[in-house]
């Protein structure tokens, strides 16, 4: 007879809420197919090993199991990263908090620190001016500062327009804003090789896709081509950003 206890359940749904986040993390950094791929690896080596009781087969695949694990995290260490600060985050209490904390001088200051740079990049916008904004979050982006200039300057709607303007030797590589301050200009960032992308969106959008899948910042991207401005957020692109959606995305930071 088979026992089935409060124990189980537990397992069960912790094994399930440990195979959403890793399916999530996958998704979002473009590897989906390869969560697909160890999935059912770890299924065939369950299905031998466990339930057949086939020695062979499962010592084989133990073997596998034990080199593919370490493999894994040496080729996804920024995911797994993001995934253990994400689990640790201490973001739900915060904005839990928040709800009956109000500060008008703090919200007046960050409110300001937001128009700054919407201001910013609807001018941009309107002169065409390819711009790449990095706003970080939970995850700190220390490693990615260090590959440009570092200026730790207020935040200021002319200092940006002046970096990312054409002849300016700063405008290449990305702007990272941190603690409400621009840390660091000219930074390289990863880029993305999801085949997914659009065709028409260039460079700067697949470095901005691509911080936000190993990373949980917000990026703005806005088109040298088109004027467009687009936000890459969680590995997830929205295209054509109004001024108002801006202003919003920024706020819920």
């Amino acid at each position: 007879m088979l026992n089935f206890g409060i124990k189980d359940l537990i397992d069960i749904l912790l094994v399930a809420t440990l195979l959403y986040y890793v399916y999530r993390l996958m998704k979002r950094s473009g590897s989906l197919s390869l969560f697909y791929g160890v999935l059912l690896f770890t299924v065939v080596w369950v299905v031998a090993s466990e339930i057949l009781d086939m020695r062979l087969t499962g010592t084989i695949l133990d073997k596998f199991m034990s080199i593919g694990l370490i493999v894994l995290v040496i080729l996804f260490q920024d995911q797994i990263k993001r995934f253990l600060i994400d689990l640790g985050s201490q973001r739900r209490w915060t904005k839990l908090k928040n709800i009956f904390r109000h500060n008008d001088e703090r919200d007046g200051t960050e409110h300001k620190h937001i128009m700054q740079v919407v201001y910013a990049c609807m001018s941009m916008s309107k002169s065409k001016t390819g711009a790449l904004i990095v706003f970080q979050r939970k995850m700190p982006l220390t490693d990615y500062e260090k590959t440009g200039d570092i200026i730790d300057a207020d935040i200021n709607t002319r200092l940006i327009e002046n970096i990312f303007f054409k002849n300016s030797p700063l405008h290449d590589g990305a702007m990272i804003i941190a603690d409400k301050r621009i840390m660091s200009v000219g930074c390289i960032l990863p880029v993305s090789h999801d085949m997914n992308i659009p065709k028409e969106l260039g460079l700067r959008h697949r470095a901005a896709l691509g911080m936000s899948q190993v990373t949980d910042a917000v990026c703005i991207i806005v088109s040298e081509e088109t004027g467009n401005i687009s936000v890459a957020k969680d590995g997830e692109f929205t295209i054509n950003v109004s001024a108002l959606d801006l202003e919003r995305i920024l706020s819920d930071l």
